[in-house]
């Protein structure tokens, strides 16, 4: 454990991020949760990207890692220490810790990335900002955070804010690269990554620029979701917490982030040329999104040959119409009936109609 953890604020933001890690490591696939493992490990002990592994002390941190998080089963999270004169604050009390925190030049962050899933972390303070009437909140070197570390989360305010967590974001694009060394295939969008920003040739010398221009991919995202939260209303929180599986709300968070990216973020890629971050984000267009729009790689494909982004603008225009159409669905079901529509709204976001048709590019 980092040295740093002796303060009784970041032990106490370590404790609820074992907590929470006790609860939700078990939902992730074996491969997914070693490899996220070995860059918790990296992370806690100080290491560099990349630094080597040794096998059996990786294995025996695992094994105690574990073991620590058997002792806090059942365990409610604790409230946090801001102050030698000031009660403790509850864990999920952003507001009112952050602005105990400001003094010190830190940010705390706790917030749900699923339904029930929350996620805390605390940071130096990187800098603040706003864009279109949200605030922007950018976190730096990270003090204390749990196995899963999302790189943004958005807030529920009116202004937010957006949370850029950039330590978070540098790790990740770090496994990304280290997983492409491992299997480089050319002609892929990762590939196409690698060459535009050089990584290949220098990780950290490359890595300043890649994680600028990402970073404000995020931040598009994050404006998109909020565009979105204002088009659905309050309503679609309420219908994701009474979705009866956790597959049923990775389908409804995957339509909400199309309304993002097909209404904003795609677009204003666009609109810049901004072509290392457009191929970024199709080196990311996997899981249920890609099956809600299996097609939409194609118009990508149409712009990598030279067509300017026009298919890929009709594209996006037409996945606003259809996951607009699917969400106000759904929230026509839950509305009849809150407490017995969960089922057929699962069904609905499931059915072959819930995927985005194919459009012709030409």
């Amino acid at each position: 454990m980092n040295a740093i953890t002796v303060d009784p604020l970041v032990a106490a933001v370590q404790t609820n991020c074992h907590i929470a890690d006790e609860r939700h490591a078990g939902d992730l696939t074996l491969c997914i949760y070693l490899l996220q493992m070995r860059e918790f490990y990296r992370w806690e002990r100080g290491l560099a990207f990349g630094a080597p592994l040794a096998r059996d002390a990786i294995g025996a941190w695992i094994a105690e890692r574990e073991m620590l998080w058997g002792t806090l089963a059942s365990q409610e999270f604790v409230p946090l220490p801001c102050g030698p004169d000031a009660p403790p604050l509850d864990a999920f009390d952003v507001d009112a810790v952050n602005a105990r925190l400001r003094p010190r030049g830190w940010v705390y962050g706790a917030g749900l990335v699923g339904a029930e899933r929350p996620v805390f972390f605390l940071a130096e303070l990187h800098g603040l900002g706003q864009r279109g009437g949200v605030d922007v909140v950018t976190a730096g070197r990270e003090l204390a955070r749990g196995l899963l570390a999302p790189p943004a989360m958005l807030g529920s305010g009116e202004r937010g804010p957006i949370v850029l967590r950039q330590a978070s974001l540098a790790r990740w694009l770090w496994e990304k690269f280290e997983a492409y060394t491992l299997r480089p295939v050319p002609g892929t969008a990762f590939h196409a990554v690698v060459q535009a920003y050089g990584l290949d040739q220098d990780f950290e010398a490359a890595l300043p620029r890649c994680l600028e221009e990402q970073c404000e991919t995020l931040v598009l995202h994050e404006l998109g979701e909020h565009q979105a939260g204002g088009l659905l209303g309050p309503r679609w929180a309420a219908m994701r917490l009474a979705l009866p599986t956790r597959r049923a709300d990775l389908y409804a968070r995957a339509v909400r982030d199309h309304l993002a990216d097909l209404g904003l973020t795609l677009p204003t890629l666009l609109d810049r040329d901004a072509a290392a971050a457009i191929h970024f984000w199709f080196a990311n267009f996997d899981g249920i999104r890609s099956l809600l729009f299996p097609t939409l790689p194609e118009a990508y494909a149409h712009w990598v040959r030279g067509d300017g982004g026009a298919a890929l603008r009709r594209a996006a225009a037409g996945g606003v119409v259809h996951f607009t159409r699917l969400a106000q669905d759904a929230l026509a079901l839950h509305a009849k009936s809150e407490a017995l529509a969960g089922q057929a709204i699962e069904r609905l976001l499931t059915a072959p109609s819930a995927v985005c048709p194919g459009l012709d590019p030409a």
